[in-house]
């Protein structure tokens, strides 16, 4: 369903996920590939990735600000590892304190 007239989720990954796999075949052995992107954009993305149908996108959730996901590629295909991680940031103590 369009939402606000705006892309189907299908055609949102349908455009991401080739860009994220196009980078990713660039990387070197044992390279780390960093996407940011709109929560939206990464679920869609992550859920073309593993092979979900569409109907089961939301049940990913959306991503809290700040935080990630992370994926393997694996022998079968790619691999959810984390999913909305973060953590709070350590303070930061001055020397007036």
């Amino acid at each position: 369903m369009r939402r606000g007239g705006g892309e189907l989720e299908t055609e949102v990954a349908d455009r991401a996920a080739p860009v994220v796999l196009g980078r990713a075949d660039e990387l070197p052995e044992n390279g780390t590939l960093v996407v940011v992107s709109h929560g939206g954009t990464i679920r869609t993305t992550i859920g073309r990735l593993l092979g979900l149908e569409a109907s089961s996108w939301e049940a990913l959730g959306g991503l809290t600000n700040c935080c990630w996901s992370v994926l393997g590629e694996g022998a079968r295909g790619w691999r959810l590892l984390e999913h909305n991680a973060g953590t709070l940031p350590e303070p930061v103590l001055g020397d007036d304190d």
